[in-house]
């Protein structure tokens, strides 16, 4: 399923969400989890992973989720809402975070999911609700 959910997503994303480099880790219907490579054009001046690429991370592995859902197909999709709370920070010298993204319900137009970003010492730095009409 990673080979599959990989190609969809290079065929649909735009290249600003390319050169974010995620990379998926695991994958099975409904929830995916991706690595987000921490580098020097997602950091900002305080040192810390900016919330434009995590935000960012998150919409597109809730995506993935969702395709994972649907046996790999990637349906016409889009967010309708993407609340997310910021709970530590993510230092600059780490070497990347992990995504987990879990499809919560899925219904015929609406789907729901939730996101979380984790450092490698495990601890929560970021969650996410979402919210997702299938076109």
């Amino acid at each position: 399923m990673i080979d599959q959910l990989e190609a969809g997503l290079a065929r649909i994303l735009a290249p600003c969400v390319k050169a974010l480099n995620l990379r998926i880790v695991a994958a099975e219907p409904g929830v995916v989890t991706f690595a987000l490579p921490v580098t020097a054009q997602v950091v900002h001046s305080g040192g810390v992973l900016c919330g434009q690429a995590i935000m960012s991370a998150m919409d597109t592995a809730m995506v993935a989720a969702l395709a994972s859902h649907l046996g790999g197909e990637f349906r016409p999709m889009t967010t309708v809402q993407l609340q997310t709370s910021f709970m530590r920070p993510v230092s600059a010298g780490l070497a990347e975070v992990r995504l987990v993204a879990r499809v919560l319900r899925a219904g015929k137009t609406l789907a729901f999911g939730e996101i979380s970003l984790s450092t490698p010492d495990g601890k929560l730095a970021a969650h996410a609700t979402t919210t997702y009409a299938l076109l």
